[in-house]
């Protein structure tokens, strides 16, 4: 049935292509920036005559097809001057162009490409595109912008709480998140407790964040994709940039491998705070190093290959009592190939390993963890006609998980060596989707994607009795770890569980004009390996899981209404949406669970469900010497865990309660001012509400000693999150192009000094036998100077 269902799709969308076949001419071609030959992503070409409006794939590569005639190509971009052209076609025609960066000031760049009629057209909402001219334009805090940290000024994006590990998108949880460098999969996307991202913004070239209406070429996750690319460096020059900070410093050099070929960029970071903390006989420390590479060959206009990696590490020492080192490494190595001026197609090969240690001397304990995945994908994407493309293609994951190797750490440790059970797994998917415009006014994205995923051995699996393992104690009315009942040996390669779903994607645009449209959208996405975590601190004690017969894959269902307006001439823009998703198999912890070492995360996970809805609203002022916008949210994500049966009351008396990552409100205010050519300006206010969390209600006495009783799950909240950062840039020589070129960046963090809580803890004074609550914060206020330079 599911090939048929398959089978009649490709039929479909074949006789649609047949359709639209007229004897016609393609004019196809690649845009790149002038001076160093680096393709361009989303660079919008209108043509007047014929109402067509088109933008350039992730390769900087275009096509559309027209009569035979003589037309205006209109081609802009931020950041860039704009070109207009004559050109007559006659037969199919290949034609590059070259954009030249814009030479007015810093207050003229526009802050986002979503001012043209194409983008009101365009059937794509939830969805935010941030180019690095944009993100470089926000306010430098440490002496460097950061993509996440851009990212987390738009609606509907928060982050935990200060400290934290990652970003959470519309109250969905952090491993919802797709994070992709260069198509590659980033599992820890922070460094130093969040205050760094992975992603050097000298490298990044470009970046699109999915909140809702997820094409289908995208999967795994049920939150959001965040999809990055990395600069593919200067084929024509050698050039070279860096900043030289008081707690970090960063180099990146480009250049030709063969001139108008071949390019190469390298680009790295480190910190060293902790160099002076060791010369303040300080026994604490914490640093961080990342290395980005990219390589590529140009064998003929048809053919490209690409390969580029990431490779970075964090180590935390406190007092050697916690040592904490993690780290990701990437890599893939991918094909460009263009049949013909219509279908365009990219193969990848693509490795990720994302490894995190702990040592804990007061446990006398060393936990060494580890995910790996071997990816190949094949993606094509066949321009049918101006209003008819088609997107279709393969993904293959095969997941190698440790859960945990465990040693003694120290003389005097107690604990036994232990391997904890090595899990595998594989996922497939096969996905076809189609870009169509219906009229001038309405436009569509549809499609399906199919994904299969199957548990695979060697592993010995415990089983349970009643297959339930987590167990209701009657007595306590509590529940509690299973006890296993005995293991099925599973041999390698050999089927543990397996799950299929077909997820269909829908968005929808109507254009009310040229300058307002309403839109809407669809989608359904499953989500088959999970981060279990009792923290969300960037520490990572943390457990990558599959499926299984236990822990069910989440699906997602979510639907979203939007409406878009640009006014007065494009100066200003409006996006405000409303949506609402629902979560099935959403699982949460016993009260009480430990995850340290734990061999069977199922003991300590009940299966339930999750929601959440809200608004979100964003205005921007897009050109002038002050450009920046204000996001605003007001959402609830919520949690439901029922009883397995009527003598059971599950999580809360199985009634809704409030996610982890629900927060009511939140605003931000982010602003760019370009006083002169020689001086900018930036701030960013950010307010979250707290976060929530579960505080004790009561106490009572139990054999002498003092115990905190608690109340339902997370009725309550951390204190509010916000803080102010500012910073100015100084640029001696701003017309300067060639040459040594520098700049002096000021900047500030927590401008006020504001105590953001990382966690609180309750315990009982030693002296006075009162209870007490401690609030943990990290980062105060953190002023930076760092010097800029490039050349």
């Amino acid at each position: 049935m599911k090939s048929r269902i398959l089978f009649l799709l490709v039929l479909f969308f074949a006789f649609a292509g047949h359709a639209y076949s007229q004897e016609k001419v393609t004019l196809s071609g690649t845009i790149t920036n002038k001076s160093n030959t680096e393709t361009l992503i989303g660079v919008s070409i209108y043509i007047p005559e014929a109402k067509a409006g088109i933008t350039t794939n992730s390769y900087g590569y275009y096509t559309t097809i027209l009569p035979k005639g003589t037309y205006t190509i209109i081609i802009s971009h931020i950041g860039f001057d704009k070109i207009e052209e004559t050109i007559t076609l006659n037969e199919n025609t290949k034609r590059n162009f070259g954009l030249t960066e814009s030479s007015k000031t810093l207050g003229e760049v526009v802050v986002k490409s979503n001012t043209t009629k194409e983008n009101i057209r365009k059937p794509e909402m939830s969805t935010s595109k941030l180019s690095i001219a944009t993100i470089k334009k926000m306010p430098a805090v440490l002496g460097e912008v950061d993509v996440l940290k851009s990212i987390l000024q738009l609606p509907g994006v928060t982050n935990a709480q200060e400290g934290a590990s990652g970003f959470n998108v519309r109250g969905g949880s952090v491993d919802g998140n797709l994070v992709l460098l260069d198509e590659a999969v980033v599992y820890n996307t922070s460094h130093l407790f969040g205050f760094f991202s992975v992603f050097n913004s000298d490298v990044i070239k470009d970046l699109k964040l999915y909140k809702g209406g997820i094409p289908a070429n995208f999967g795994g996750r049920i939150s959001s994709v965040l999809d990055i690319y990395q600069k593919e460096g200067n084929n024509k020059e050698y050039h070279v940039n860096g900043g030289v900070g008081l707690i970090s410093s960063r180099l990146l050099v480009e250049g030709p491998i063969v001139k108008e070929k071949s390019s190469f960029v390298v680009a790295g970071r480190g910190s060293y705070a902790h160099l002076f903390l060791k010369m303040a006989n300080e026994p604490n420390s914490a640093y961080f190093y990342d290395l980005n590479t990219k390589f590529n060959y140009k064998f003929n206009d048809r053919n490209n290959v690409f390969v580029s990696g990431y490779f970075g590490n964090d180590n935390m020492n406190f007092n050697n009592s916690f040592i904490n080192v993690y780290g990701n490494k990437l890599f893939n190595l991918r094909w460009n190939h263009i049949f013909s001026d219509k279908i365009f197609s990219n193969a990848s090969a693509i490795y990720s390993d994302y490894d995190y240690q702990i040592k804990v001397k007061s446990a006398g304990l060393d936990w060494k963890a580890e995910v790996k995945n071997y990816n190949f994908k094949y993606d094509l994407k066949h321009y049918l006609s101006n209003d008819l493309t088609l997107n279709y293609g393969v993904n293959s994951i095969y997941y190698s998980f440790n859960p945990g190797t465990i040693r003694p750490f120290g003389e005097s440790s107690a604990i036994n060596p232990d391997q904890l059970a090595k899990k595998y797994a594989f996922e497939n998917a096969v996905y076809i989707s189609a870009e169509q415009n219906l009229s001038e006014k309405l436009s569509l994205k549809y499609g399906l994607r199919y994904s299969n995923f199957q548990r695979l051995g060697a592993q010995e699996v415990y089983t349970y009795a009643n297959n339930q393992p987590v167990v209701f104690n009657k007595q306590l009315q509590i529940y509690e770890e299973g006890t296993p009942t005995g293991t099925i040996n599973y041999k390698e390669n050999k089927k543990i569980a397996g799950f299929d779903n077909f997820e269909p994607r829908l968005a929808i645009a109507y254009s009310l004009n040229n300058d307002q449209s309403i839109k809407a959208s669809y989608n359904r996405m499953s989500q088959y390996v999970h981060l279990i975590s009792n923290t969300a601190s960037a520490s990572p004690l943390d457990i990558w899981a599959p499926s299984d017969q236990y822990l069910k894959p989440e699906i997602l269902d979510q639907v979203a209404l939007g409406y878009f307006h640009n006014f007065k001439g494009g100066k200003y823009s409006l996006e405000a949406e409303t949506f609402y998703k629902k979560i099935k198999n959403k699982s949460d912890y016993i009260d009480g669970a430990d995850l340290l070492g734990i061999d069977a995360v199922e003991t300590v996970l009940l299966n339930g469900e999750g929601r959440a809805y809200g608004l979100e609203m964003m205005l921007k002022k897009n050109t002038g010497k002050l450009t920046g916008w204000v996001s605003y949210t007001i959402s609830k994500a919520q949690q439901r865990t029922p009883g397995r049966n009527a003598d059971e009351p599950g999580i809360n008396n199985g009634e809704w309660y409030r996610a982890n990552y629900d927060k009511l409100h939140n605003l931000s205010v982010t602003g760019a001012y370009a006083y002169n050519p020689k001086w900018s300006f930036g701030a960013i206010l950010t307010f979250q509400s707290g976060k929530a969390a579960t505080f004790p209600n009561g106490k009572y006495q139990y054999h002498g000693i003092t115990v905190a009783s608690y109340g339902e799950r997370n009725e309550n909240s951390l204190s509010a999150y916000h803080h102010l950062d500012i910073s100015a840039t100084y640029t001696p020589k701003p017309y300067k192009k060639k040459g040594w070129q520098g700049e002096w960046n000021f900047s500030i963090y927590n401008l006020y000094n504001r105590s953001n809580a990382a966690s609180y803890s309750f315990r009982q004074n030693e002296d006075t036998g009162a209870n007490e609550t401690r609030r943990i914060s990290i980062f105060g206020i953190v002023p930076s100077v760092t010097y800029n330079v490039k050349f």
